[in-house]
């Protein structure tokens, strides 16, 4: 077994998470540069961010790919990953998750908790991941820590509880008071903040930082009875007592502890990176992974954090990379993995070799021999591993829950500029959707056309974009299509007959369906209630294949169908001439039959929107959202700004960036995700289903 570089006790592995411009490349660049990872700052507006290493990142200043470095700070090893704020590369932000130990909620003073800062944080909760906060640009007009601290706690739920307080706000904002130490920490101006002095607190400052310093001890006594004794007799804690109890109540998921600062002036970071290694769990604070030693096997299968436990460890992200070959990044949960090693990955039932591993820092690699428990490294010689695909030893195999990604509600057709870029697109567009869990393609049997398939608008124009630098493939672009889907309103039941005799041995089969309604999101269901052998068992599953082989292509609009149950409960077979074809033909048939009896509708994708605009341009704003089909559901107001907040149909969205840039001067800015899928108004439908057999898409 080889040795470990540092011990497991003194790693973090932690990721940025954000609503869009809140600042989390900016914050990333400053822990990279005091770290001394780096010795220059990065800046997004410059389009010099060291994690946002790809030409569409740093041409709009966004972040689009989660980007993996690792920084050393107080003899602890930090693996630092910069997750995406736009909703459309929601894929990005899951898989992080699946795989971090912590993570650092980052809040804009000024926008608080916006609504991707709300469903990041809800990403976060499923898989249980402990986290500090960060309020960043303290230095902007509006900015409001206590503020913002409310909205955390009232919001999200959460107990935020803070461990610095800002001495100032707005433009006269110089520094925190470090409540566990009680100094004031200021940071010069002449070395980009690399340098900060602790202090005695100002005498003007003394009276807030006692108070909230009592607040924190209050916070920590109710953590623990025997701290809570010696609160209530003595009236303080120590620092050290403070430290203990606010990490294992952080890790637990009890307590957030909340620092704040001003990343592009430099101030603040240094005591969130004493957070990250103080607060956030390493591996070995983790409970054992838990899973099964295969798809067919349910039993249950833990491995502890430690290298000498058998190989467990999970493909959370592919890239291609132009030098390399494919990429599969790696966190290995337990045991140890050397180059060379010969690997089983559990999901595909395949043995695979490791020709490289690596450590990264953005685009950049440093090849190293062996890579243990808790570490997050890529691998070359993986070629047939997915995202979610689990390594481990053949002879110990373990089989961990896979990630779940959201389903693409926006789709374009795209097609080759020349036929000698045909075989090279569809080849290009493989790689990408082998990378984007959330990219798909397929090509359309009727129209001949290849359809991708993602998050919205701006995913699926950075793909193309990707295509046309990375691949050297030019393609031409359809109209944007949206993933309408259709469901049923009310319960029907009835029979269908399939009987076939054309000489020799026919094909017979009977069955008698129910369908129901269910609720939105709540899927497919497929019961069978059919008693006395009147279908024998093994037939069964023939009649659910029919019908999910109808579903795919709906008998209304033929959109695929969503939440519906179906339930066979009666029939009848014959000896000789039933089959598992003549099962499935009826099972569609009825299936089809009685969709159209059960007042089918089509649903859309609905989105949450919302616009920040300044207040001259309000009224234009909210008349462009209603002619959209929108539904206005608050007006608020931020500093010199109004918030509108709406609901409105993705299919009435296309092009609105350009239509708000326009309406306010480029003043107003928007954010939008996909909230749930509603009810296609009645007239619309009906001019949809006739458009769709015109063009022969309905059977």
């Amino acid at each position: 077994m080889a040795e470990r570089r540092i011990a497991l006790t003194q790693i973090r592995n932690v990721g940025i998470m954000a609503h869009i411009d809140a600042g989390k490349t900016t914050v990333s660049e400053r822990l990279l540069f005091y770290s001394g990872k780096t010795h220059k700052v990065g800046e997004v507006h410059d389009g010099a961010a060291t994690l946002d290493w790809m030409a569409q990142e740093r041409e709009r200043g966004i972040t689009i790919t989660s980007a993996a470095t690792t920084l050393p700070w107080k003899d602890h090893e930090i693996t630092l990953i910069d997750t995406p704020g736009h909703v459309d590369f929601t894929a990005e932000v899951e898989r992080s998750l699946r795989v971090l130990d912590g993570a650092v909620a980052l809040f804009c003073a000024v926008g608080g908790v916006q609504p991707q800062s709300e469903k990041v944080w809800l990403q976060s909760e499923k898989y249980g991941v402990p986290k500090v906060a960060f309020i960043n640009k303290m230095d902007r007009t509006g900015a409001d820590f206590f503020g913002v601290v409310k909205k955390i706690q009232e919001i999200l739920g959460a107990n935020a509880v803070p461990v610095v307080v800002p001495m100032g706000q707005e433009d006269r904002f110089r520094g925190v008071i470090d409540l566990l130490a009680m100094k004031a920490v200021t940071y010069s101006e002449d070395d980009l903040g690399r340098t900060y002095a602790e202090e005695e607190i100002p005498p003007e400052l003394c009276a807030k930082a006692k108070k909230w310093r009592a607040h924190l001890v209050e916070k920590c006594a109710e953590q623990d009875d025997a701290l809570l004794e010696k609160f209530l007799t003595a009236g303080d804690l120590t620092a050290a007592e403070m430290h203990g109890i606010i990490r294992k109540a952080t890790i637990a998921r009890k307590v957030i502890p909340v620092y704040c600062g001003a990343a592009f002036k430099n101030k603040g970071i240094q005591p969130l990176l004493d957070g990250i290694v103080y607060f956030l769990p390493s591996p070995a604070d983790l409970p054992p992974v838990v899973g099964t030693p295969g798809a067919d096997d349910q039993t249950q299968v833990r491995r502890a954090p430690a290298d000498d436990e058998p190989l467990a460890a999970i493909a959370f992200k592919v890239v291609s990379d132009k030098h390399m070959g494919k990429l599969t990044y790696l966190r290995i949960y337990s045991g140890q993995l050397h180059t060379g090693d010969s690997v089983y990955n559990s999901t595909q039932q395949t043995d695979a070799r490791i020709g490289r591993l690596m450590r990264m820092h953005a685009n950049r690699q440093e090849g190293i021999e062996a890579a243990a428990t808790g570490d997050i490294i890529a691998a070359v010689g993986l070629a047939a591993a997915r995202t979610g695909d689990t390594l481990c030893s053949r002879a110990k195999p373990v089989l961990l829950e896979a990630i779940e990604f959201p389903a693409p509600v926006m789709s374009v057709s795209v097609k080759p500029a020349s036929r000698v870029d045909g075989e090279k697109t569809l080849a290009a567009l493989q790689r990408l959707a082998e990378e984007d869990p959330t990219f798909f393609v397929r090509l359309e049997p009727e129209t001949r056309e290849t359809v991708i398939s993602g998050m919205g608008e701006l995913h699926l124009e950075i793909l193309v974009d990707r295509l046309r630098r990375e691949f050297d493939v030019k393609v031409a672009v359809g109209q944007p299509e949206v993933a309408f889907r259709e469901t049923v309103t009310v319960t029907v039941e009835g029979q269908y007959k399939h009987v076939k005799q054309s000489g020799g041995r026919g094909q017979y089969a009977h069955v008698w369906l129910r369908l129901e309604p269910r609720e939105t999101g709540a899927g497919f269901e497929f019961v069978s209630e059919v008693k006395g052998g009147r279908i024998p068992a093994e037939y069964i599953p023939a009649v659910e294949k029919g019908i999910i082989r109808s579903m795919d292509k709906g008998p209304f609009a033929g959109y695929p169908v969503v939440d519906v149950r179906v339930v066979v409960f009666d029939g009848s077979f014959h000896e000789v001439d039933s089959s598992d074809i003549a099962f499935q033909t009826a099972g569609a048939a009825c299936f089809r039959e009685l969709f159209l009896k059960a007042q089918p509708e089509i649903t859309e994708p609905v989105m949450a929107l919302e616009v920040t605009t300044p207040e001259d341009y309000v009224g234009g704003l909210t008349g462009t959202i209603c002619q959209r089909r929108g539904r206005i559901e608050a007006m608020d107001t931020l500093g010199e700004h109004r918030v509108i907040s709406a609901m409105a149909p993705l299919s009435e969205m296309f092009g609105y960036a350009n239509v708000i840039r326009t309406l306010s001067q480029g003043r107003a800015t928007y954010t939008m995700h996909f909230e749930r899928y509603e009810a296609l108004p009645y007239a619309l439908a009906e001019e949809l289903v006739k458009q769709r057999r015109q063009q022969g898409k309905v059977h």
